[in-house]
């Protein structure tokens, strides 16, 4: 199957100007790049699931909160994120009772619409943060370098595997081994309590 590019600057552009029909094509353009970011981050297949399908919710709704056209991989990849790292920290610290305005929840909104962690949430997600981005630097430099610019900065596995001088099936085999190594380093350790230095 061929690799395919995230949607360009003038399709983003159209889409935040209220075109209906560049905003469908740039949430179908953008689907297996969200959908690849949710499976890397998530700990579950079924939280990358609906991690994805939020992302592109907010995608659609909330389009005009890009500030530049060309930032729509890296955007994404922090929408996917979050939704990864709080349904963990739900996972983590599920509660009898979410619902605003009841004592020990924030009433916050956030600008996506959603409640807004309170400070002891906020320090949570940081902390899962800084898990995510720990795992993604234990990768040995080969897969870590396959990682970022597959993933992260959304280049096209061809491009990705020229710059890098090898096969478009060696890049993918790398690229399979540093997702996998970057899930199973988030399943395996919920609470972050192995050593940063374990090897991948």
């Amino acid at each position: 199957m061929a690799d395919h590019s995230w949607p360009g600057a003038t399709l983003v552009a159209s889409a935040q100007r209220g075109d209906v029909e560049a905003l469908s094509a740039l949430v179908y353009g953008s689907y297996p790049h969200v959908h690849r970011f949710a499976h890397t981050l998530c700990a579950t297949p079924q939280d990358a699931e609906d991690a994805a399908q939020e992302a592109l919710i907010i995608l659609y709704r909330k389009i005009g909160m890009l500030r530049a056209s060309g930032a729509l991989a890296s955007w994404m990849f922090r929408i996917v994120r979050n939704e990864c790292l709080r349904r963990t920290r739900a996972l983590l610290h599920r509660r009898p009772a979410e619902e605003p305005g009841l004592p020990g929840t924030s009433g916050r909104v956030d600008a996506f619409g959603g409640t807004a962690p309170s400070a002891e949430e906020d320090v949570l997600l940081r902390l899962e943060a800084e898990r995510v981005a720990a795992a993604v630097a234990a990768l040995p430099d080969d897969q870590r370098q396959v990682l970022v610019m597959r993933d992260i900065q959304g280049l096209p596995g061809r491009t990705v595997a020229d710059r890098l001088g090898l096969s478009t099936a060696a890049m993918k085999s790398r690229l399979h081994r540093a997702r996998s190594a970057v899930r199973e380093a988030l399943r395996d350790d919920p609470a972050g309590t192995k050593g940063a230095g374990h090897d991948a």
